[in-house]
């Protein structure tokens, strides 16, 4: 099995889902006691937010960079960036290591086309939905372009994500904004959702929405898993040098 490398802690509430649903798929793949091989470098959360309001990308970049150099040093096989935002530095991150890094992206966007999907619902934090990066990448990596609420629903999801379920809190009146958000996307034309932040699923059950749901955290652990038990692997590897 090989060892997996999981920059984490933006934040630490998705890093713990991570945690167990890695170690669920290793159990699931080879029985027993057996559990996943993981590093994790699980940075400070306040540090990366500071960036992230001053529009400072590039040191951000710099900071995930370098934990992915000391994940690879370290012995991982290959990196997963555990939040779906940061990946706006993943070329960065990629360019930095010699291993695979994983992109929750790429893979997310590959499962929607695999089951039909082609305009989903991107249900995210502000900086996911807006700055443009995400969306470009989907349509170079999987040729899908998402759909964004529109600015009074991009607002209160990110309010959700960074006031409630970053901090641990699930409340059921979010979870009715966040249903008749997606609501509003399926009459603009959505024929899927994705739970576009690691946090999401805490509050959203993919499989209980009035659209398709793809969780983007459960999907880029399951390619994880697959790397790292071999299964899949030589695809992933495309996907990446893609």
């Amino acid at each position: 099995m090989k060892t997996i490398g999981l920059i984490g802690g933006m934040s630490w509430e998705s890093t713990a889902i991570y945690y167990r649903l890695l170690n669920e798929k290793a159990r699931t793949e080879r029985g027993g006691l057996s559990s996943a091989r993981i590093l994790l470098h699980s940075l400070d959360f306040s540090e990366i937010v500071d960036f992230q309001k001053a529009g400072r990308w590039d040191l951000a970049a710099e900071r995930l960079a370098g934990s992915a150099r000391g994940l690879e040093a370290a012995g991982a096989d290959c990196v997963l960036i555990a939040t779906n935002t940061m990946h706006l530095v993943a070329d960065a991150v990629a360019a930095a290591i010699d291993v695979p890094l994983i992109d929750i992206v790429a893979e997310t966007g590959h499962r929607i086309a695999e089951a039909g999907g082609r305009r989903p619902l991107l249900l995210a934090t502000r900086y996911t939905m807006e700055h443009g990066f995400y969306a470009d990448r989907m349509e170079r990596m999987a040729g899908i372009r998402p759909l964004v609420p529109e600015a009074g629903d991009r607002a209160e999801v990110h309010r959700i994500i960074f006031d409630e379920l970053c901090l641990g809190r699930v409340e059921e009146a979010s979870r009715a904004r966040m249903l008749a958000i997606v609501e509003r996307g399926r009459a603009a034309g959505a024929d899927s959702v994705i739970l576009g932040c690691t946090e999401i699923c805490l509050l959203l059950d993919p499989d209980a929405l009035p659209l398709p749901g793809f969780d983007s955290t459960s999907i880029h652990a399951d390619a994880a898993s697959r790397f790292a038990t071999d299964s899949g692997a030589v695809q992933l590897r495309e996907r990446v040098a893609a």
